[in-house]
């Protein structure tokens, strides 16, 4: 078994959105999947498979949530390995350790992440490492510039996680057999 972490994209930020946790369980646990959980009331979960293709699992859950929700979220999976990579990779941690500071942008497939042609404006920063956009946003996401820009480019758009859910989700997948 493989142990995986879904990220799914924009729920529960908007009532269009709702994706009660506990349903995300059943749907995920009824499309196959073991040892499900999820962190947050935002779409991440914790599973195993049978299977070690990231990019398949994010297939079947993509298209077991369209049925089973009214929102159709596009789902980011990393391996339990992936994650602890990202989590060892962040480039950013030698600034400060404020886990409000630190974001994470997980991509779509397997392409390696480029920096985005987005302006960046000091001290806030940015930096692309494997499949993942390292943020440093010391004034917290929501006043930052850096993120508007993102948002509003064109480009597979992934989904964010803050420092403290990244590493929570990591510590999740390393206890799970």
């Amino acid at each position: 078994m493989t142990v995986m972490v879904a990220l799914l994209r924009g729920v529960n930020v908007g009532g269009a959105t709702r994706v009660p946790m506990a349903d995300l369980r059943r749907v995920v646990a009824e499309a196959g999947y073991g040892d499900v959980r999820t962190y947050v009331n935002s779409g991440n979960v914790v599973l195993s498979a049978d299977v070690d293709d990231a990019e398949q699992v994010a297939a079947t859950l993509r298209a077991t949530c369209a049925v089973a929700f009214p929102c159709r979220p596009d789902v980011v999976v990393r391996t339990r390995d992936d994650l602890r990579t990202v989590v060892a990779g962040n480039p950013f941690l030698s600034r400060d350790d404020d886990p409000t500071h630190h974001h994470v942008v997980f991509l779509p497939g397997t392409v390696p992440a480029r920096v985005p042609d987005v302006e960046v404006t000091p001290p806030e920063d940015l930096a692309a490492v494997g499949r993942e956009l390292y943020l440093y946003l010391p004034d917290g996401i929501g006043r930052s510039r850096l993120a508007a820009r993102l948002a509003r480019r064109a480009g597979p758009g992934g989904t964010s996680r803050n420092w403290r859910t990244v590493t929570t989700l990591a510590a999740m997948a390393a206890e799970q057999a």
